[in-house]
């Protein structure tokens, strides 16, 4: 009985594949690029906060996809600790006028 589900399973198998190729790490490469950039320009407040939140979404959306998800997951705690570094800049320079 077993053996009769290996031309199902040979068939799933190659759709896996298929789609696997189809699926690129573009979006996830964009968003570790842009968590690196954030990280970069976190003390500048408003450049860090606008690509730390830009960062956090590229990655979230990679995040879904199996090519891109390390990458992602990489952006994604780059575009958070942009978010801190720039609240610690800002309050910084609030703190000292």
């Amino acid at each position: 009985m077993s053996t009769e589900n290996t031309v199902a399973d040979r068939l799933l198998e190659d759709a896996r594949k298929k789609t696997a190729k189809q699926e690129s790490p573009a979006l996830g490469k964009a968003a570790l690029i842009v968590g690196i950039i954030a990280v970069l320009a976190s003390p500048i407040s408003l450049a860090g906060w606008i690509l730390g939140v830009a960062a956090l979404g590229l990655g979230g959306a990679a995040v879904r996809r199996p090519a891109a998800a390390k990458h992602a997951k990489i952006a994604m705690v780059l575009g958070f600790a942009a978010l801190v570094v720039a609240t610690f800049f800002f309050t910084l320079v609030i703190a000292t006028r």
